[in-house]
């Protein structure tokens, strides 16, 4: 019997290879990584109020760049210090520079997150709160 289907040419073959590898460090991320953890729960949980505030199309655009921009942030603090650590299990200044600026990195972005939510959700938060309360 011969087989209609075309073969899988080379580049084919290794662009789903860089998926599977991409989609290997993600799952790397949530099974291991407990500030990733941390900060999906807190994204899924933005989401969630997304929905039931009925934010608007660009609020979701909003919403989402800053949930991307966190959870990339931590994969790459992950990744640096992943680095560092094989680079040296000493002591050393700049292998702790490094660490600490990746993960002053994350707190800034998840300061912003938190910033963007409060200007997103407050005043519907707010509205429904005086509603709730009268």
């Amino acid at each position: 019997m011969i087989s209609m289907a075309a073969p899988i040419d080379r580049s084919t073959r290794r662009l789903l290879a860089a998926f599977r590898y991409a989609f290997a460090g993600i799952g790397y991320l949530a099974r291991t990584q407990r500030n990733f953890q941390i900060h999906l729960i807190i994204g899924s949980i933005a989401i969630a109020l997304g929905v039931v505030l009925r934010i608007t199309r660009v609020e979701w655009m909003i919403l989402s760049l800053t949930i991307g921009m966190v959870l990339a942030a931590e994969g790459f603090n992950s990744a640096i210090e992943a680095v560092v650590d094989l680079a040296t299990r000493e002591r050393h200044p700049l292998a702790q520079i490094a660490k600490d600026v990746a993960a002053g990195t994350v707190l800034i972005c998840a300061c912003i997150a938190v910033v963007i939510g409060i200007f997103m959700f407050g005043p519907r938060l707010w509205m429904l709160w005086l509603i709730l309360t009268v």
